[in-house]
């Protein structure tokens, strides 16, 4: 039988006052027992874009580079917006801190066997794309320019066509079960924008709920929780697994029992891997 493609997805750490440290060792214990093709962190490592919250990110992160390639982007958490609101001293101060420990990258690639995963930068701080009419919005809620899909289409079409092909980002695309939001601004632009970019599946956060759908075109959205005490309605944690064949991707809700010190199975949907190379072509 076929090993299928996985992937082990988490979000929201949030390093600083109101990380879990033993909801992060058990992260570190379920990546090794899985051995996954991939791991996808999908950005607020950081509570306050503190160095020593970053220094301790990048700990975890180590400790998940050691078992499997992984790929990390930024949060909202992450940006130092009040650097530069609405960019008046340009984008890169919001993104020094970050730029020191993880990279120059803000949307790094992976090109693996079966599977090639391309980040996407959602999350700008206090930004014109980012705005709505709801002030509590402002820093929270991210966008997605039509240039970022567009970046990572033409990643897509620079690898075989069989590969399974995955955004990471960090702003929840589907509307919360409990919160009710969108991530993004401009939601119904973002949605046509990742659909057009070819991409199979797309891997998200933000929302602090787990959850899984499907956008308009069979693209599936798997959005992890955080490992925080601030779950949404007083939920237990929860990361993802995704398991991925040639005909299906699964995405695996893994629940943390604080009991047992441990994450275990919880619900899993099934959808059809839905084959569009002639829409990245």
């Amino acid at each position: 039988m076929i090993r299928p493609t996985t992937i082990l997805q988490c979000s929201d750490v949030h390093f600083g006052r109101d990380a879990d440290l033993v909801q992060v060792a058990a992260l570190e214990a379920l990546a090794g027992e899985l051995s996954p093709d991939a791991i996808a962190i999908a950005g607020d490592l950081t509570q306050r874009a503190r160095h020593g919250e970053f220094q301790r990110a990048l700990v975890f992160v180590d400790a998940m580079r050691r078992v499997a390639p992984t790929l990390v982007v930024p949060g909202n958490h992450d940006v130092e917006w009040w650097t530069t609101p609405f960019g008046v001293l340009g984008a890169a101060p919001k993104y020094v801190k970050y730029r020191r420990y993880f990279g120059d990258d803000l949307t790094p690639s992976l090109v693996l066997d079966k599977v090639v995963l391309c980040g996407a930068l959602t999350s700008y701080g206090v930004a014109a794309g980012s705005m709505t009419y709801n002030l509590n919005d402002m820093a929270v809620k991210g966008h997605l320019p039509a240039g970022e899909t567009e970046r990572v289409r033409e990643r897509f079409l620079a690898e075989p066509e069989q590969l399974l092909r995955v955004v990471v980002m960090h702003q929840n695309v589907l509307r919360g079960e409990i919160s009710r939001r969108m991530g993004l601004a401009r939601w119904r632009g973002a949605w046509r924008n990742l659909m057009n970019s070819g991409a199979d599946l797309v891997l998200c956060g933000h929302d602090h709920q787990e959850g899984a759908g499907t956008l308009p075109n069979g693209t599936v959205v798997s959005t992890s929780s955080t490992h925080t005490r601030r779950t949404r309605g007083g939920r237990p944690s929860a990361c993802n697994v995704v398991f991925a064949t040639d005909q299906t991707i699964t995405v695996q809700h893994r629940i943390w029992d604080a009991r047992g010190e441990r994450f275990v199975v919880g619900l899993e949907q099934v959808f059809p891997r839905v084959r569009r190379a002639s829409a990245v072509a």
